[in-house]
């Protein structure tokens, strides 16, 4: 089977809206969660053109690098160090529109300018992992992307939980 995404062209929420079922048939009968955040990531990238997209898993009292698209990545985080880490520690979704602002932040490459990072909770509502999406853009993230992004995280929660 192929795996080719088919996205029109328009306005981000619409390439959202076109993403998200075929991101659903991808990871719907596999059981592979390294598989299916490679493909989710890899979808990213392909879309938006983002500078980098991926995931930090929690193990070992850290973050650890996932399955990513785009350059090599700081490979550990400290759950209290970085917009990573301060999205694992409040367990909510944070947008930096200029990541040179961020106290703390990790600059795992210069290029990087904004980031939105959201957490993946498990069923007892623990975070269990990050996404995290950079841009070489400036104020390159909006509501429009959360909303987006949290329903894509979704497709992981129903399959993992």
């Amino acid at each position: 089977m192929a795996e080719d995404l088919h996205i029109p062209s328009g306005s981000r929420a619409e390439k959202y809206a076109a993403l998200y079922p075929q991101i659903a048939s991808l990871v719907q009968d596999e059981t592979d969660l390294t598989a299916n955040l490679a493909n989710i990531a890899a979808g990213l990238k392909e879309v938006f053109g983002f500078f980098w997209v991926g995931f930090y898993l929690v193990k070992n009292g850290e973050l650890v690098l996932g399955p990513f698209q785009g350059p090599v990545a700081c490979t550990r985080i400290p759950f209290h160090k970085g917009v990573c880490g301060h999205a694992y520690t409040t367990a909510e979704t944070i947008i930096v529109p200029d990541v040179d602002a961020f106290p703390g932040h990790i600059a795992c490459a210069s290029a990087s300018k904004s980031e939105i990072v959201l957490p993946v909770k498990n069923q007892a509502g623990a975070v269990t992992m990050v996404l995290d999406v950079d841009s070489d853009r400036l104020n390159d993230f909006s509501e429009v992307d959360q909303q987006g992004l949290e329903k894509i995280l979704g497709l992981i929660n129903e399959a993992w939980r």
